[in-house]
């Protein structure tokens, strides 16, 4: 009889990509989670993973049955969660991945409280910078900073952010304050390497590109701050990065007269599986921790500095 925790384990591997990796998601040591794909494999009479010295793959009876095994798990999860929703409680697990900075510097402090106050959920939040594809990857959830134009995809808004051209005030005073977009070409630029290294910008009824020569490129936004901050060149960072350098002044806006893209902050799910009771609660907890405008935001619009200062603390001590 196939048991649910050796389906339980080759999801997990599957999804993380080695035994290793699986075993730290699960919580277990490496030689169970070994054993268990083992045994599963017995179960069915089939190969499902490929084992090299190099890396693991799947072989093709393994990802004939992976989509079927998730939907096991996913379904037993929400019957689950879906009993315990009616005794007015949320259980289960809760697979989250969020951008570094963002999550560091203000997903964990807001999601801390949801999770003293339902206890019974087993959160696994991964911070990562690369593109993360919530449906091929087994999350729950994906946070996004940006717009979401995936039909595969419902997403929540939970709050708004704007980007901005910054620099430090020592770059400045060096090498001048472009005012318009062909000056700005003339600049070293910080630039995000995860997503198209153009800076756009809202025209006259049409998108204005900028295509800075001097670059220095990385996947990670507090890098980019740090960098910037260092005085090594503009860059184009959200609003809840840099309300407290702005406020005292080591950050400085570059205004073009322009608007750049927009950076609204969702939490995005697959459409096939529908919005648990789960995702339901975490998206109202997250809105209201964040404010509608956002305190980044407000923070930015007075003047003052940020009411969380948890944001200029973690920031200089990450990266």
């Amino acid at each position: 009889m196939m048991k649910l925790d050796r389906v339980s384990a080759f999801v997990a591997v599957a999804d993380s990509g080695s035994i290793s990796a699986a075993a730290q998601r699960l919580g277990l040591s490496k030689s169970v989670v070994s054993e268990r794909l083992a045994e599963l494999e017995r179960d069915l009479g089939a190969s499902l993973i490929q084992r090299t010295t190099r890396k693991m793959s799947l072989t093709e009876d393994g990802s004939a049955f992976l989509q079927r095994a998730r939907r096991i798990i996913r379904d037993l999860d929400e019957a689950i969660a879906e009993l315990a929703e009616r005794r007015g409680s949320l259980v289960g697990r809760l697979r989250l991945s969020a951008p570094v900075s963002f999550g560091s510097l203000h997903l964990g402090p807001a999601v801390y409280p949801f999770l003293r106050d339902n206890p019974g959920l087993q959160l696994t939040l991964e911070l990562d910078d690369r593109f993360v594809d919530v449906t091929s990857e087994g999350y729950d959830g994906v946070i996004r900073h940006g717009a979401v134009r995936d039909a595969r995809l419902i997403a929540k808004r939970l709050a708004s952010s704007r980007r901005l051209l910054v620099a430090a005030p020592a770059y400045l005073a060096t090498h001048g304050m472009p005012r318009t977009p062909a000056e700005l070409e003339n600049h070293s630029a910080i630039l995000y390497s995860n997503r198209d290294t153009d800076w756009r910008f809202a025209g006259a009824g049409r998108a204005i590109v900028v295509r800075p020569g001097k670059s220095m490129r990385v996947n990670n936004g507090i890098v980019m701050h740090d960098a910037a901050l260092a005085g090594l060149g503009i860059t184009l960072l959200p609003s809840f990065m840099i309300g407290p350098e702005l406020a005292d002044g080591t950050l400085q806006v570059i205004d073009l007269g322009l608007e750049a893209e927009g950076a609204e902050v969702h939490l995005v799910y697959p459409l096939e599986r529908g919005t648990s009771a789960k995702l339901r609660a975490l998206v109202q907890c997250l809105r209201n921790a964040f404010g509608d405008p956002p305190y980044w935001e407000a923070g930015l619009r007075t003047g003052g500095a940020a009411p969380h200062s948890i944001a200029r603390t973690r920031l200089r001590s990450t990266g």
